[in-house]
């Protein structure tokens, strides 16, 4: 008998490809930082090496819009694949079912059908998978180090603790009563899917000349988890794994004929070239231009940031030369990957008088990725009118890095 190409060690082999990749992410640093991570405290996004602090908020939302157009993208042109592929309730699913087999178990009207201590095992089973999905999705918030470290030393905050026992109980709840129940009857993917499926999206089906040679042996509905049956056309609750394929090509193998099902770009097997369309065309163009927007962002983006304001907790002073002292806060976020030392300084001025500042403005060294606060005063005439001035950040080589502005009144009295 010739054998037989399935897709569904391919399928497996995605799944886990996927599966390891974000199990794994947060564990790989680039530079000193995860290479993806919400630090909620400073509020800063690492992502693959750039620290994105909350003022920069505009990298984010290209970045979530890139993502949404992807989503968009791969919905147009590959259906429902996402569904029956990388889904992670389906992957999900799909673990539960390998464990059930291993433990012995049979599943009969979506009901385990076995001893109850094979019962407890699997539902022990789903607890412990249940609890690596949710510590992972914590470890994008928390490094994994200092995760199992706190959750060790019974130390893990107060908040992070209630976020996994939430998704611990969902996820187990899911795997116990849910299961493919989410994809049929909750899911909203599936029928926003129908909204925007194309003349040339990749669809899972059987082609109209092809079903005379169906000969009902059912293997295509007996192999399917969602229970459809793909005979009677485009159904939305079919998501796009193969296995009814798979199923017919084993059946088909052994009269020497190859199977029905197919996946085909369109019900009518138009070829790749019917994504040729505006809508492929146009989201498609969107989605490089976001491209561009955001390297060129990222690449051009200064090491460090300034910002500077008046100080609301001391008023300034005269001192004994006439010079009026007025104290400010700053905020210096260091973007680069290494430990830097920053100075900051005065722009030169042609104003009548001596400028200078005085403080924390010299040798302030700042880890990677890090936001720190100084208190500085900015010693000035009593000035005729309100001034602007500027202030810039130097790095250890002596480079600027940013700048920011400061503004001074013209007489004490008038802030008052």
């Amino acid at each position: 008998m010739p054998k037989v190409k399935r897709l569904g060690p391919w399928r497996v082999i995605f799944q886990w490809f996927i599966t390891l990749s974000i199990l794994l992410l947060p564990w790989f640093k680039a530079g000193t930082e995860s290479s993806l991570r919400i630090d909620i405290p400073s509020l800063t996004l690492f992502f693959f090496g750039q620290a994105l602090r909350i003022e920069e908020l505009y990298l984010f939302l290209f970045i979530t819009l890139f993502f949404v157009l992807a989503f968009l993208l791969v919905t147009l042109v590959f259906g429902r694949l996402w569904c029956g592929w990388a889904c992670p309730q389906t992957v999900l699913n799909d673990i539960a079912d390998w464990l059930i087999s291993k433990i012995g178990l049979k599943t009969v009207d979506n009901r385990l059908q076995g001893p109850l201590w094979r019962k407890a095992a699997i539902h022990l089973c789903y607890l412990l998978l249940a609890f690596l999905v949710a510590s992972n999705l914590l470890w994008y918030f928390i490094e994994p180090q200092r995760f199992f470290a706190q959750l060790a030393g019974f130390d893990l905050h107060f908040a992070a603790v209630i976020t996994l026992l939430i998704v611990l109980a969902a996820i187990y709840l899911d795997l116990a009563l849910v299961r493919r129940l989410m994809c049929s009857e909750f899911c909203p993917y599936g029928r926003i899917q129908t909204a925007l499926v194309d003349p040339g999206t990749l669809t899972l089906h059987i082609p109209d000349s092809e079903k005379e040679r169906c000969i009902r042996c059912g293997a295509c509905v007996r192999s399917c988890p969602m229970g459809i049956d793909i005979r009677n056309g485009y159904q939305v609750e079919c998501i796009n794994c193969g296995r009814c394929l798979d199923a017919c090509r084993v059946v088909m193998v052994r009269r020497e004929q190859p199977g029905l099902i197919q996946y085909s770009f369109g019900a009518s097997n138009k070829g790749a070239s019917a994504l040729l369309n505006p809508r492929t065309l146009l989201i498609a163009t969107a989605m490089l231009a976001l491209t561009v927007i955001i390297t060129v962002s990222v690449l051009n983006r200064a090491d460090a940031s300034l910002k500077i304001a008046r100080s609301h907790l001391a008023s300034e002073k005269t001192l004994a030369d006439g010079r009026i002292a007025f104290f400010f806060n700053g905020w210096i976020n260091n973007r680069s990957q290494h430990e830097e030392t920053f100075t900051l300084q005065l722009e030169k001025t042609d104003e009548p008088g001596l400028m200078e500042l005085k403080g924390q403005t010299a040798e302030i060294t700042i880890a990677p990725g890090a936001n720190r606060r100084i208190d500085f005063v900015l010693v000035a005439p009593a000035l005729p009118q309100a001034k602007e001035v500027e202030l810039f950040l130097s790095n250890s080589k002596g480079e600027q890095v940013a700048r920011a502005n400061g503004s001074i009144p013209a007489t004490i009295e008038e802030t008052q």
